[in-house]
């Protein structure tokens, strides 16, 4: 649960680099709280009428505050195998791309620093 607070604190930092463990400690988190809400959603939604619609928006909205994070730390993490935050297009390519980015997300830092800064494992917990 810390590195996923650790990434939200970086809302927006697009710069620098994430190692593996902040970058999967957030994905685990992201969907244990987006399945919760949905859980939550069909449970309220099938004791009273109406209701669901209400917990629905709460998902929509933790799905858009969750954005900009998710981006930040997807972008942090190519920086840490030394690739640029643009390799994310390549999720427009259907499967394929998202097979890609999911490989090289769970690469290994590239060693030492690199042009995005130093190795987080050597500065960080």
């Amino acid at each position: 649960m810390d590195w996923y607070v650790m990434a939200l604190k970086k809302y927006a930092v697009f710069n620098g680099r994430a190692r593996r463990k902040e970058y999967w400690y957030f994905v685990l988190f992201y969907f244990i709280f987006a399945y919760a809400f949905v859980i939550t959603a069909l449970a309220i939604g099938t004791v009273v009428s109406g209701a669901g619609e209400g917990v629905r928006i709460l998902v929509g909205l933790y799905g858009l505050a969750m954005f900009v994070p998710s981006l930040a730390v997807s972008v942090r993490r190519l920086h840490d195998i030394d690739r640029s935050g643009w390799w994310l297009l390549l999720q427009l390519i259907p499967l394929v791309g998202s097979i890609v980015l999911l490989v090289w997300a769970a690469q290994d830092s590239s060693s030492g620093e690199n042009r995005f800064g130093p190795n987080p494992k050597d500065t960080t917990v």
